[in-house]
């Protein structure tokens, strides 16, 4: 590597160590991971952040570089902070590969409950992850600012005419691959198939995997809107590890 792209990997590396959080940083590895990997810090947490109940537990790949999953990480032309991100952890957070949060972000992961991350999966700033049953994230499925994914109606609901009560948590599943704009909404039984686009401002209820792959999909609730369509994965794959890896 020449001189002039280290210079630069070392001068970005600098200017994020001055925003991240230590004594956040450090107390969380601490509490979720035996020391030997504890130390290497894979979780660094930028900026302000609140702790709720930290009683679950945490699943990471073999490989655990310095700063794999960064929460409140500034990767995003947002870069005010409010000071509201907040995480809470009663059951699992599976995670398989470097992933990022935005700015003010909430994650909360209920008891018994299960969110799988893929590998550059991201949840972009003042977004919601709310996990009281199982969600996964494919990877390279980046959520934009403002999205929610909620798995659960929080109160149950029942049918008048019978008594029967409805379900009260269903799965959500996002694919590989899937570019998701600002303010998308995920609610309990939402799927989408690999390397699908969902346009700003759409509702996800159902299962969309029917529809094929590579396709864009908008509105309330989300229907197809052009097939034959993605990001441009390929050319942006290096750029997007490059920038987002710290190591």
């Amino acid at each position: 590597m020449s001189i002039r792209p280290m210079y630069r990997r070392l001068k970005k590396r600098l200017r994020l160590y001055r925003k991240v959080n230590w004594c956040r940083s450090i107390y969380f590895n601490l509490r979720f991971f035996p020391f030997s990997t504890a130390r290497r810090l894979p979780v660094l947490f930028y900026g302000k952040v609140h702790f709720g109940k930290l009683t679950g537990k945490i699943i990471l790949p073999e490989h655990t570089p310095m700063g794999m999953i960064g929460f409140g990480q500034p990767y995003e032309l947002v870069t005010r902070s409010r000071g509201i991100a907040e995480v809470h952890i009663e059951g699992t957070f599976s995670v398989q590969g470097h992933v990022q949060f935005g700015l003010d972000y909430l994650l909360h992961i209920g008891p018994d409950a299960h969110l799988t991350m893929g590998h550059m999966s991201s949840v972009a700033s003042n977004s919601k992850v709310i996990c009281h049953h199982h969600i996964e994230f494919g990877q390279y499925a980046r959520l934009g600012s403002e999205a929610q994914v909620i798995d659960t109606n929080f109160h149950q609901l029942r049918q008048v005419s019978t008594g029967a009560s409805l379900a009260m948590h269903e799965a959500i599943s996002i694919g590989d691959y899937n570019f998701i704009s600002n303010r998308v909404t995920f609610l309990p039984g939402a799927r989408t198939p690999d390397h699908c686009t969902v346009a700003s401002n759409s509702l996800c209820t159902k299962d969309i995997t029917s529809l094929g792959n590579h396709i864009l999909v908008g509105g309330i609730p989300v229907k197809l809107l052009r097939q034959d369509i993605d990001r441009d994965w390929d050319g942006e794959r290096h750029l997007l590890d490059q920038y987002l890896k710290l190591f």
